[in-house]
Order: structure tokens, then sequence, then C-alpha cells
């Protein structure tokens, strides 16, 4: 759904435009984030709470030679909106020029995405949510342990309109569940669902699949801190890829040399692909970028190599390339990020996953990761909600969580494995489609205490 007219946040961005020509804004950017959100929350077993929010705000990058001044505001009328201008006029005013010009998008093709948008989503009722809910609740209750959770639909607007003639508007939907089924002695299982439309979701499938592991987690074992070789499962993948994405997939880190990132520099397993593409319907697909770029396939690592790496209008014009599409909101010190990340399949079935290991650690998810030494890409943190022994390719104990200190590149060049099925999923930089994998040697240094 993606329009360059006369959807009504270009209406109003328009006027916006005018008002910032007035005022003296040599260019001008008006980017109008929109967002129809809606939530329902249980705990206990009980649904506890619905929530729902509707939004639009205008943002406005107000140019003046090479003086820049950012301002946003969520009123609408034209006294707001002449506010809205005067105050990033006087912003601008105030600011000490910049090194470089300005680059902002000319009008360029814009991608024929499919698949972003789902009436039954945006249309989504308390009613229904409640039901997917009541599915997850159900499951838990068979297996005997308490669901805890959240299942959200929203429809997200992004609009942008620029002096040089941009114009793009475009609503996409997302639909997300997740719960985390408890016991009594503080057992946990998680379950997570992410899709464009909401009426894929099976709730009762999640339920089962979290409260199972919540089961399995019962009296759990201590293992001792070791070098061990791990199946990851999707959720842990993510994780993966979203600290990998920042640290050095990022044309900004590469410029300010903070990235691991070497064109043709080999970092993981021949095995490991990964690529962003937000036009690729099997994730979250979108368009345009918040500049009003049409996003492009990146390829980041190519059976092991570093491919490439995404691009915004200021980090494409500094190192003479063009956008890949990846810009986000002004003000913007971040840079631009992988938001639509994919990894490759594998051939290997989850059975086939763990017989490779003879003595290890099955992790459902990693917790509070933060780099140590991002050039490295060095990560600590711990896993959660399922980790599990492993000998001779059976599960044979829940094990209490475990904090580690692993160098993630050092993870992908272990990887020995990849499953051969991906899952859609909710990451801190966007979305991921991501398989399971096995690492033949991950670093734990003891257990947390639970």
């Amino acid at each position: 759904m993606v329009t360059r007219d006369r959807a009504p946040e270009l209406v109003v961005a328009e006027r916006l435009l005018a008002l910032a020509e007035r005022a003296g804004a040599t260019q001008a950017e008006v980017v109008m984030l929109g967002t129809d959100a809606a939530l329902t929350r249980f705990a206990n077993s009980e649904i506890h709470q619905n929530v729902a929010e509707r939004d639009l705000v205008a943002s406005l990058r107000f140019v003046a030679g090479r003086r820049v001044g950012v301002a946003s505001s969520g009123r609408l009328d034209d006294e707001g909106l002449r506010a809205l201008a005067a105050g990033a006029a006087a912003l601008a005013g105030v600011q000490p020029e910049l090194e470089e010009p300005v680059v902002l998008a000319e009008p360029g093709p814009l991608p024929a995405v499919r698949g972003g948008w789902s009436a039954a989503t945006a249309e989504a009722s308390p009613e229904l949510r409640a039901e997917v809910a009541a599915a997850v609740i159900g499951a838990a209750g068979e297996a005997g342990v308490l669901a805890f959770g959240s299942f959200s639909t929203d429809a997200d607007t992004l609009a942008v309109a620029n002096s040089r003639g941009v114009r793009a508007a475009e609503t996409v939907t997302r639909a997300r569940l997740v719960t985390i089924c408890m016991g009594a002695d503080g057992e946990a299982g998680y379950g997570e669902a992410l899709a464009v439309d909401a009426s894929t979701i099976d709730g009762a499938a999640v339920g089962r699949e979290a409260a199972g592991r919540a089961v399995r987690s019962r009296r759990p074992v201590t293992l001792g801190p070791g070098t061990y070789p791990v199946v990851l499962e999707p959720y842990a993948v993510v994780d993966l890829l979203d600290m990998l994405g920042t640290l050095g997939f990022s044309a900004l880190a590469v410029e300010e040399g903070r990235s691991f990132y070497e064109p043709g520099r080999r970092i993981a397993s021949q095995i490991v692909s990964t690529w962003d593409d937000a036009t690729d319907p099997a994730g979250t697909p979108t368009a345009f970028d918040a500049e009003g770029v049409g996003k492009q396939r990146v390829q980041l690592i190519d059976r092991g190599v570093c491919a490439g790496v995404v691009y915004d209008l200021a980090t494409a014009a500094r190192a003479g390339r063009r956008s890949t599409g990846h810009g986000l909101p002004a003000p913007n010190t971040f840079g631009p990020v992988p938001g639509n990340q994919f990894m490759a399949a594998g051939d290997a079935t989850r059975e086939e996953l763990l017989a490779g290991i003879d003595l290890g650690v099955l992790v459902t998810r990693f917790n509070y990761t933060n780099p140590v030494h991002p050039k490295r890409a060095i990560v600590t943190g711990m896993t959660r909600d399922g980790t599990f022994l492993v000998e001779r390719g059976e599960i044979v104990a829940p094990v209490h969580n475990l904090r580690f200190t692993q160098g993630y590149l050092d993870a992908l060049a272990a990887v020995d494995a990849v499953g051969r099925e991906r899952r859609l999923l909710a990451g801190e930089l966007g979305t991921c489609v991501v398989p399971s994998v096995r690492v033949a040697a991950w670093d734990f240094t003891g257990a947390t205490g639970r």
C-alpha cells in the first residue's frame, strides 16, 4: 500500500513544507509517523489489560544552508503546523554549520512490495486478541503451568515528503504474540510468533511450545563453566544477527573505524550467509526508508565472507555510494541499520543438529546481551527460558541459566550445521528470518543461580 501523492499524511506534509519554505528553509523534509496499535496482556493465565493507541506525529527537518533544525509535533492543525515550522527554523538558526552540505533524497523508483499489509491485522478486535490469548492460556493450563505475555496488532504508517519532490506513503501491519510459561518452582519456557497477518498466528501452538519448555525445565542441574558445543534456537540466532547488524554492518560504524567489517574478510563458516531485504514477503515488507529512498537487498555475509553494509544518504554521500534505503528519521546519530535480516537455511533437521553434540547445550534464547569489545564483536549475556543439557545427541536435563562472554564472530566461524526450517521473529533492529544453528564452541563463564 504505497502511494506517491494524495495520502492524508502527505497532504499535511505538503502544508508543512510550504510553511518551512516561507520561514526561510533552503531545503526541508517532513516525516510523518502514524501508529494504530492495540495490545492485550495476560498474566497468571488471566487476561488483565487491553490498551489501544492511535497517533500521528510530524517531524520537520528544516535546512538553512548548512544549518539544520529538527522539531516534531502531534498537533497538526494550522496553528500547530505554523508553530512547528517556526520552532524548527529557530533551532536551525542556533546550530553550528555542518562541514558538509545536507543531502536530501531525489524522487526515485520504489520497489513493488507486496505482502506488508493485512486487513485482518488492521481491523483486529479485542475479541480476536482475547481468543488467541485464551488459546495460549489453555495450552499452558493443560501442561500445568501459568501463561504470561501479550498479543499486539499494529498498523504503522510512514509518509515522507521533501522539497526536492519526494512523495511516498505506506502503511504496514504487524501482529506479535509473546509468552513465557512458568511453573511453581520458577521453571520457564518461551514462545513467540510474528506475522503480517494476525489471523495466521496459532496461539495454541505458541502456548504448547512455551509450556513444553517450562515443563522440561523442572529441577535443573548446574553445569560448570567451560567451552561447549551448542545448538542455538532461532530466538538466540536473532540476537547474533541484531548485534552484528549494529556493530558491523552499518556504513557509519565502518566510517568511524569501530566495525569488524572489511570487504572480502572471512568472518564466518562457509555455510553462513546473511542479507537484509525489506522487499521479501517472507519477512515484513516495506518499500522505502525514513528518507524516502527505495529499499534495496544488501548481501551482508556471502558464504562466510564480508559482502556489504547498509547506507543512508549521509554515509553514502561521504563514501561515494548510493543509499541502500536504510535511513532512519532525523536527527539520527545512530547511522543506518539492517532492519530486515535473513539467514540462509541449511539442510539439517532439529534431530540432526542435536545429534552432532556429544556433550553440550541447547539454548532457547539470550537475555541482557551487551557488547564488551564492539570491534571484535565480543558480547556478554546469559541464557533464559529454556536451557538444556545435551548428551550423545539427546536432551537429558534442564540446566540453570548460564552466563557467557563470547565473540559472536568466533561463533559464526564455528557454525558447523544450519537448520532447514526458518522462523520470522522480532529483533531489536527490526525483524529477522532465521534458522537454528549448531556452533562447535561457546564460552560459558558460569551459572546465573536460576
